[in-house]
């Protein structure tokens, strides 16, 4: 079958490493290396007979991964952390290939080389991040934005490396060379930019207009392959065209189901280059170089995590975020297989220093877990070592914090909530990331702490240890799960109140420990449905008995009738028998026009009438006196049975629902 029979022998194999990696909670394509080793050329059992052309379509990947890439790519996402990202990663990258360079030369290695080196090792793992952030859940923390940030930019900047490096084989040729290709480069993204934006738009509007959804995946297929082409053949790189193809795309309404269906065509071809890398691992140039390749390993990591935890600290990021950065971010990352590559096809880089990029990007992202999941147990260690780092916050009652209530999120639901609180007197603190949101409490003179709530000495400085109650407006769940997890530990008997983003994570939040469950959607949805009735003329007290039921339904269902819920239900049931409810005189009342007393409400039905709203003033406890008119909204108090004859005797209608 030829190159049919090893690519399913591959996709095979890649499964069943994949399948491995994923049970002890590794990134995948860990799994794709893996299964490229055992049917590569250096093992010695089932081999690929057509390696050569597995790397030809290995290539594919390589554009389909930037392709999407570029499809990812948003501003907005950089956003939270914008300045470390934008200024403090190409500072990053700088540095770290003069680390490389001086690691080269100190090796003994020619100039060329150790640049090259510089330039692999300055590159993370994307990949390999994410997975071991969402296994530590600590995505949606601010470490885990920083790191996000950093690498959005980082595998951004593998684009020019792929062209400029290549360049530097014969410098005196290679500079005008250089010069060329960034004005072709410049030339070819303009023209993108004014024709890509509105051509590429304008054809996948015709495309998604004609329903198709195969003709839909193969037309973005097309134009990331075919832009990427075009640039091949002008003398750019092929993946530096399917990644400005994607950059372009993702500014169209197009974008998002573009992303959406081109990501099992490139997890698919990206498996295979994977795979390919995995081929080209040597177990004997491990062994000959076992001394080389574990010194660079404790070299490169360390100095690339001191790097980025200096750069933390630079930009002004505290607590724990440095040293979660620095151990997060110290592998050799996915891209430097990409940029490898470039350097093998264009001779640039010997097969010698390919393999030895490769043996210790494979060692450092297989260390990436174990040394990131000890961010917490080093932090605790600093902590007792040196002071803790002064952090910022307003408002704060001299005598500290106690008896109050801690409120994590300060966006429009937090600071609601927190002006009630500030009217009804009660004690709070705002914990808030956004420095925007932390002025603005900080303005209007309410307690508030900056920081991100998943960090221990956030919440502790909140006062998180004294307090019995902690209101999570948070919508990411990453985030809620770390914030209860901390807060648990730091006081186990705390109550806390949090917002679900949607009812399937109500078990989710409950085998937590959260007390009470708020979704805000439901309850936007409740009103709308209670404004909508009241413009269909359904009487207020109608309409306010609805949503009660409504209410009461769904929280009853969400929450699986636990035996809280059933009992707050049975005690909303006894308000409604025995407390206040609310009625509207028609017109035509019997008793429209006439004073309590001589209507004998009292006497006839045993309700007693306790408020009356008229033009939208409330008039509380009316004596016997007060003349009753069409359009009141008359409060009674009562059982059932007297609610019911009060509805009978006013004629208000919809006595039957009673």
């Amino acid at each position: 079958m030829g190159i049919t029979a090893d690519i399913i022998l591959i996709i095979v194999t890649a499964f069943f490493f994949g399948l491995v990696m994923q049970r002890i909670g590794q990134p995948l394509i860990l799994g794709y290396i893996a299964a490229g080793f055992i049917l590569g050329p250096h093992t010695g059992g089932i081999r690929i007979a057509n390696t050569t052309e597995i790397e030809l379509l290995s290539e594919i990947g390589i554009a389909l991964l930037l392709f999407a890439l570029g499809l990812e790519f948003s501003l907005k996402d950089l956003k939270p952390v914008k300045y470390i990202a934008l200024i403090g990663t190409p500072l990053q990258l700088i540095l770290i290939i003069g680390l490389g360079y001086g690691i080269g030369r100190w090796m003994g290695w020619q100039w060329k080389p150790s640049l090259w080196l510089g330039a692999l090792i300055s590159l993370s793992s994307t990949m390999v991040i994410l997975k071991t952030l969402m296994n530590q859940g600590w995505l949606g923390t601010l470490s885990s934005k920083v790191m996000i940030g950093m690498l959005i930019v980082q595998d951004l900047a593998v684009v020019p490396m792929m062209i400029i490096l290549p360049q530097l084989n014969d410098p005196a040729l290679g500079l005008p060379a250089l010069g060329i290709a960034a004005l072709k480069a410049v030339i070819f993204i303009a023209g993108m930019i004014l024709l890509g934006t509105r051509l590429l738009p304008a054809l996948m509007g015709h495309i998604a207009r004609l329903g198709s959804r195969e003709l839909f995946l193969l037309a973005i297929t097309a134009i990331g392959l075919g832009v990427g082409f075009l640039t091949h053949e002008v003398g750019l790189s092929f993946a530096f065209g399917a990644f400005v193809a994607g950059m372009v795309l993702s500014e169209s309404e197009f974008g998002h189901q573009a992303l959406s269906d081109i990501i099992p065509l490139r997890d698919l071809f990206g498996l295979l280059f994977f795979t390919t890398v995995g081929m080209l691992l040597n177990p004997f140039f491990l062994l000959d170089h076992i001394v080389q390749v574990l010194i660079l390993v404790l070299v490169i990591g360390l100095g690339k995590g001191f790097i980025f935890f200096f750069l933390a600290h630079l930009f002004r990021y505290q607590n724990v975020i440095p040293l979660a950065v620095g151990l997060g971010l110290f592998q050799v990352g996915e891209f430097s297989f990409v940029l490898a590559r470039v350097g093998l096809k264009t001779n640039s880089i010997e097969s010698e220093l390919y393999s030895l990029i490769l043996t210790i990007a494979i060692l450092t992202m297989v260390l990436t877990p174990l040394v990131s999941g000890q961010t917490a147990r080093l932090y605790r260690i600093k902590k007792r070592w040196f002071r803790h780092e002064a952090l910022e916050a307003s408002n704060l009652p001299d005598t500290g914090t106690g008896d109050h209530v801690v409120i994590a999120g300060g966006g429009r639901l937090g600071f609601q909530i927190a002006q009630v609180l500030k009217h009804l007197n009660k004690q709070f603190v705002i914990v808030e990331l956004d420095h925007y949101r932390f002025e603005r409490a900080r303005n209007a003179g309410m307690a508030c702490v900056y920081g991100d709530a998943a960090q221990e000495i956030v919440l502790e400085a909140a006062g998180i240890r004294n307090t019995s109650l902690l209101i999570l407006t948070i919508p990411v769940p990453s985030t809620i799960k770390s914030v209860i997890i901390q807060a648990k530990r730091l006081n186990e008997s705390i109550d806390i109140v949090a917002r679900t983003p949607g009812p399937d994570h109500v078990d989710f939040l409950r085998d937590l420990g959260v007390s009470d469950v708020v979704y805000p959607e439901f309850e936007a949805s409740l009103e709308m449905i209670r404004q909508s009735l009241l413009r269909l003329d359904v009487p207020p007290t109608e309409v306010h008995r609805y949503s009660d039921t409504v209410r009461q339904e769904f929280y009853a269902h969400v929450l699986d009738e636990g035996e809280n819920y059933r009992i707050l239900s049975q005690l909303r049931s006894a308000e409604q028998q025995f407390d206040l409810q609310w009625f509207s005189l028609a017109s035509n009342s019997p008793i429209a026009n006439k004073s309590i007393g001589k209507t004998g409400i009292r006497s006839k039905t045993g309700a007693s009438v306790v408020g009356i709203v008229r033009d939208g003033t409330l008039m509380p406890n009316p004596d016997a006196a007060f003349i009753l008119k069409s359009g009141d909204l008359v409060a009674v108090i009562g059982n059932a049975v007297s609610r019911k004859a009060f509805c009978t005797l006013a004629a208000s209608g919809y006595c039957d629902l009673l």
